[in-house]
């Protein structure tokens, strides 16, 4: 009898085991999911960026999402397709009035990713900026960047291209 108590016991133990590892095991491929998803995201940011895509660029925003922080901040997706759509305007004009200038591109490097909680998570990394074919770095910082996840997908909450601390 007590043999049988002991082969139950550790029946129970082993399936208590192997549920709690599938778990944390699901939890890890959730969490590796996520990373993909917001490289991704930062990813399409720096592309819409640099190719002045202001509509793609508005929509990697939450709806009120905004880019910097305090009272300069561009807050809402029409002001940010604005904020690009602008951009890309001057760049054109300039390039029409023999100011051929060259086409920059933004570098992110030593990104990090840190997860508050299942919907929201930090990004920050290192950026500069550089024109093509020798034109020079312009600018050069650190970002933070809050980001939510909104029905499945992940947004820019807050793009902040130089905190304070």
């Amino acid at each position: 009898m007590a043999n049988k108590r002991h082969i139950i016991f550790s029946a129970f133990v082993l399936m208590a085991l192997v549920f709690s590892t599938s778990l944390a095991a699901q939890k890890d491929l959730v969490r590796a999911q996520d990373r993909v998803e917001i490289e991704q995201l930062m990813w399409n940011y720096i592309r819409a960026l640099d190719s002045g895509n202001a509509e793609t660029y508005a929509a990697l925003f939450a709806p009120d999402g905004q880019f910097g922080r305090g009272a300069t901040a561009v807050k809402g997706r029409e002001a940010l397709k604005k904020m690009v759509s602008d951009a890309r305007q001057k760049t054109d004009a300039e390039n029409k009035n023999g100011k051929k200038t060259p086409r920059m591109f933004h570098v992110v490097t030593n990104p990090h990713i840190e997860f508050i909680d299942k919907d929201h998570a930090r990004y920050h990394a290192y950026w500069m900026g550089a024109f093509a074919s020798g034109g020079g770095i312009t600018s050069a910082g650190r970002e933070v960047n809050e980001l939510v996840r909104m029905n499945g997908q992940w947004l820019i909450s807050v793009r902040d291209v130089d905190p304070q601390d």
